[in-house]
């Protein structure tokens, strides 16, 4: 029973590292890189400031439902592919987003995720902090990526970094 107990704990803290692992194994990665407590790294380092480079460059091309890059970007898509950029894999959608990335609690930082309610398919829509107050977001249909003023009204903000 003791061993039992033993693997499920194992197991259990293992998981949130699990494609390191089989990366590793597969030889895909040249040597383990550091593991730290999972959703703890600050969005502000360089991932954070690589995703929100990357979502900045965005501006200007279309919305497109489903669009991942790179020519046409859905909310979703837009988070995903800056955070992808910066080297940091989150899920694809906005409620995955909301659900899957730990919250934050206190001052929103550059590369945060804030979710909002929507009228659309996903009920979802996320936007990416950017600093001083703004943020970068896919909005819909006949909007372009843009930059505008952070809103009040989201359900959630979100840090993905190193470490997810």
């Amino acid at each position: 029973m003791a061993v039992l107990v033993v693997v499920t704990v194992l197991a259990a803290l293992a998981a949130p590292h699990a494609r390191t692992v089989r990366g590793l194994v597969a030889g895909q990665l040249a040597e383990l890189p550091a593991i730290g407590r999972p959703g703890r790294a600050p969005a502000t380092g360089a991932g954070g400031a690589r995703a929100v480079t990357f979502a900045l460059r965005q501006r200007g091309k279309p919305y497109r439902w489903g669009a991942q890059g790179p020519h046409a970007f859905d909310c979703s898509g837009l988070t995903w592919a800056a955070w992808r950029a910066a080297g940091v894999a989150i899920p694809r959608t906005a409620a995955g987003q909301l659900a899957g990335l730990p919250r934050v609690h206190g001052r929103l930082q550059p590369g945060d995720l804030l979710i909002y309610p929507s009228r659309g398919p996903s009920r979802r829509h996320v936007a990416m902090v950017v600093g001083r107050g703004r943020m970068v977001e896919a909005l819909g249909r006949g909007l372009p990526v843009r930059s505008t003023s952070i809103r009040g009204g989201y359900l959630g903000a979100v840090r993905p970094g190193p470490g997810r």
